[in-house]
């Protein structure tokens, strides 16, 4: 399941009693300062959720998978994230769905 934004605002709005135009203006704020925080340099550590690290990639040769040409990729920042491990650990206790479509004709069942 794909959690989007404004599935974020429905629970917003269903939890805190808020309008729903204050609710979506909370979501855009909060994804703003986090976009602004990445693109001034720095890291987003989100306490019981996990880090947003920025990391400065080198310019490095490539190759084109279609032509087979030699290219350079050219240097960038990327961002990655960690969970934590509240994360971590919630995501192990999951409950494990039973297969469905090719896997479960697989399986027998």
């Amino acid at each position: 399941m794909t959690v989007t934004k404004q599935d974020l605002t429905r629970h917003l709005l269903d939890t805190v009693g808020l309008t729903a135009k204050d609710c979506a203006a909370v979501a855009n704020a909060v994804f703003d300062t986090l976009r602004a925080t990445l693109a001034a340099g720095e890291n987003v550590k989100l306490s019981g959720f996990g880090n947003f690290t920025l990391h400065e990639k080198r310019a490095r040769p490539g190759r084109n998978p279609k032509t087979k040409e030699p290219v350079e990729i050219s240097a960038r920042r990327v961002v990655t994230f960690q969970a934590s491990q509240l994360v971590k650990e919630r995501c192990e206790e999951a409950r494990i769905l039973p297969p469905f479509g090719k896997a479960r004709a697989l399986a027998g069942d």
